[in-house]
């Protein structure tokens, strides 16, 4: 029974998928590689990520899901089929129940994309759950207690922001402002400041590298190269930290407003549990040095960050589906 079920964190940015009593059996970026006269795929995941802003007019490669949602139907049911295929084989003797996380704030439309595309690729039937409370599960936090337990699920195309009690959101906030945005706030700032264009990926690895959210005693540095904006030939610099703690301000800031107004809509009862037991911090931007002890600042609320939070949504996602029966308050839809 467990065989024929799968947890699939379809994120903007990476994709992980996970099957009761193997685990993690696929987790690549979120990234497709097609022909651009007829659509036809060439590369998925690492791959395709590879080719991102070198590639040649023939070939397009780029996400096909945009801000946790599915920008491409076509090209994300092409790629759920491709992992899909990856466990099973080509010729499947059954079609798998398969649960799929999505943002706490997608619309009916945006949802039905996803259910679709996910049953069109080889599912029986198709779950959905929310990001925050799958989070939460894969954080080891017991949803079904009456107790507030509040999470900030900080992905690539999302912040999802959660106050959960009894299996399900009391208040919650879903806001496109995550890991990209942080990435392009960097590249703007470089730009700006140093009349430097670097891509998306050359971003993300100064995130990652040399990043943090507040000043750090040591403040860490790495040579950067790209296209100089006014001579448009290739140049390098060294960028600091201190750099990135100032390029990261706006989009941070939007996430910390959406965090004050769950925080606001929080019954006074789970306030006093939220204020006990504190904020989790998941997903990959939870990574990001020094930004518990922001929000921890910012709120007034202690914030911890959870055991390995990139993987935190595709856990809790599989515990989901293990325990159907258990969890099916907490999911949100499904199809046969």
């Amino acid at each position: 029974m467990f065989g024929r079920r799968v947890a699939i964190d379809l994120g903007t940015t990476n994709t992980v998928v996970m099957v009761p009593k193997l685990g993690i059996v696929a987790q690549e970026p979120s990234v497709v590689a097609i022909q651009a006269d007829n659509e036809q795929i060439m590369a998925i995941g690492h791959e395709a990520k590879q080719m991102l802003g070198r590639t040649p007019e023939s070939i397009i490669a780029a996400h096909p899901l945009k801000d946790g949602v599915i920008a491409n139907y076509r090209i994300t049911e092409s790629m759920i089929s491709y992992y899909l295929t990856k466990i099973y084989g080509r010729y499947r003797l059954f079609r798998p129940e398969v649960m799929v996380a999505v943002p706490a704030g997608v619309t009916s439309t945006e949802r039905r994309a996803v259910i679709d595309a996910t049953t069109s690729a080889g599912a029986r039937t198709a779950y959905l759950i929310k990001e925050p409370i799958a989070a939460a599960l894969g954080a080891g936090i017991d949803i079904a207690s009456p107790n507030g337990n509040m999470v900030i699920d900080i992905g690539g195309g999302t912040t999802e922001i959660a106050v959960i009690a009894l299996g399900d959101t009391v208040a919650v906030n879903s806001v496109r402002v995550a890991g990209n945005k942080i990435d392009q706030a960097i590249a703007n700032y470089v730009r700006k400041k140093h009349n430097l264009i670097i891509g998306s990926i050359t971003a993300e690895q100064v995130k990652i590298k040399i990043g943090a959210v507040m000043d750090t005693k040591k403040d860490r540095s790495l040579e950067v190269s790209g296209s100089n904006a006014i001579t448009g030939l290739p140049e390098s610099i060294i960028l600091h930290t201190s750099d990135i703690v100032a390029a990261v301000r706006p989009p941070l800031a939007e996430i910390i407003n959406a965090v004050k107004v769950v925080l606001q809509k929080t019954p006074p009862e789970l306030s006093a549990d939220v204020m006990e037991k504190g904020i989790i911090l998941t997903g990959g931007g939870a990574q990001l040095a020094k930004i518990d002890e922001l929000f921890t600042k910012v709120t007034g609320v202690p914030c911890q960050i959870a055991e390995d939070p990139l993987l935190c949504v595709a856990r809790g996602t599989l515990k989901a589906v293990e325990n159907l029966d258990a969890f099916k308050r907490s999911v949100l839809w499904a199809r046969t």
